[in-house]
């Protein structure tokens, strides 16, 4: 009687697991709060502010420019993101995310990812601006409402070349009242602040 084959023992792949690479620029806005409604989201809230980051920083200007960037070296991008059901947002998803942000939360979630800290003996140069085609005219646009555009009061930290994370200006108020609120903000000791002659109000003085 022919006895049957020993079975072949299984061999067990005791090599570790590759590691899943970090990208920090996702991770720089994971804690930001997601204020979306949950039916109809798609994509994460991490996910579109680090691709409008990096199509900013890259040189593009205005939502239109935005999606095109998106489009092109597309596969590149989802190979690096590895996005949900393999589809990276729209301009149009990324404009929502935009409209709905508070972009102090962003600023400084930017400002922590570049470690920017002023130090004693150093310059900030503040000054107000409005973002350049942040405003939204067209009435029919169902995917955004309009709305004027956004300003903010930001600092320059003159040594270094660096902006320090914006202050978002209520657009029931103007860069002259923000400023105080900015500074308290900041909270520094030992910092040089210059601003324009429009700052240098009584009551602003009296107080700082």
């Amino acid at each position: 009687m022919r006895l049957p084959p020993a079975p072949t023992p299984a061999v067990i792949d005791s090599r570790p697991e590759p590691a899943v690479e970090r990208i920090e620029i996702l991770e720089a806005f994971m804690d930001l709060p997601d204020v979306r409604r949950a039916a109809g989201k798609r994509h994460p809230m991490a996910l579109c502010l680090a691709l409008f980051t990096l199509a900013v920083t890259a040189g593009n200007r205005g939502f239109q420019a935005i999606g095109d960037w998106l489009k092109g070296y597309q596969s590149e991008r989802m190979a690096l993101f590895n996005p949900p059901k393999q589809r990276l947002p729209s301009y149009s998803t990324i404009r929502r995310v935009l409209l709905t942000l508070d972009y102090s939360q962003y600023s400084a979630a930017l400002a922590r990812f570049f470690g920017i800290k002023p130090l004693p003996g150093e310059t900030l140069a503040v000054d107000g601006k409005v973002l350049r085609g942040s405003y939204q005219l067209e009435t029919d646009n169902p995917d955004s409402p309009p709305h004027p555009a956004i300003m903010r009061v930001s600092a320059y930290l003159v040594e270094r070349g660096l902006i320090l994370e914006p202050y978002q200006v209520d657009r029931k108020t103007n860069e002259i009242k923000a400023l105080p609120a900015f500074i308290e903000q900041l909270a520094l000791k030992g910092v040089v602040i210059a601003f324009d002659a429009i700052s240098t109000q009584k009551n602003l003085s009296a107080d700082y």
